[in-house]
């Protein structure tokens, strides 16, 4: 990873772009994560000495990438996460899914239920509930390119309630039993909407989607 693309940044938050297979923190791989080359940047940036505070308040799994937002304090990082907590942070993903995905538009509901020691999720009624709406933007070469707005931000959310229904994300090498290896999973976190926790103001955050395959052969 070269320079790391930064969207915003004030004294209190900083939004940016996280690429496909860094993990958000340290993990059992101990490769480079965003929180360690965020706070990389800050210390550089400012100049500072000893530890630079930076707060997670939301996640996206290792292999998906987009926008996030971090917290510079610790009052940020509270607010932040209140919203959160109250289902106040807007997220919009896009995904390819296999199939031709109908109805064109809905909702998904499940309750879900995280195998914490094979990290897989799976649709239990003993779960937690979880809550997505979609709609399909475009249908091509047997896939759907959708938009996703999610409601609850359960662990695999997206890529276990679609591949419920038969319509599991390409790519997934996770809940997709099609894929093949070396293809990046199709899900990127497009948009993020929060009320900024200090200004008190509603900020939103978009990114194109990426250039590369399969949300490539949705371009023209």
């Amino acid at each position: 990873m070269g320079t790391m693309n930064v969207i915003y940044e004030d004294n209190h938050i900083i939004v940016v772009e996280k690429e496909p297979n860094i993990p958000v923190q340290e993990d059992v791989s101990k490769d480079k994560d965003m929180l360690t080359i965020i706070k990389e940047y800050l210390k550089e940036k400012y100049n500072k000495q000893g530890n630079v505070y930076l707060g997670l308040v939301h996640r996206l799994d290792r292999p998906v990438g987009g926008i996030m937002v971090f917290a510079k304090t610790s009052k940020a990082a509270s607010r932040l996460s209140n919203e959160i907590r109250q289902n106040k942070l807007k997220k919009v993903y896009y995904a390819v899914v296999d199939g031709k995905l109908e109805p064109k538009d809905g909702m998904f509901k499940d309750m879900l239920l995280k195998d914490k020691k094979n990290n897989i999720v799976k649709v239990d009624k003993n779960g937690k509930e979880a809550i997505l709406y979609y709609r399909v933007i475009k249908y091509k070469d047997g896939k759907s390119l959708v938009e996703i707005n999610l409601k609850t931000g359960r662990s695999h959310q997206i890529r276990v309630q679609f591949s419920e229904r038969g319509f599991p994300l390409v790519g997934d090498q996770k809940y997709n039993r099609n894929t093949k290896k070396g293809i990046q999973i199709a899900l990127f976190s497009k948009t993020i909407g929060f009320i900024h926790p200090v200004k008190k103001e509603y900020m939103e955050f978009s990114l194109d989607l990426p250039n590369r395959y399969p949300f490539n052969i949705f371009n023209n």
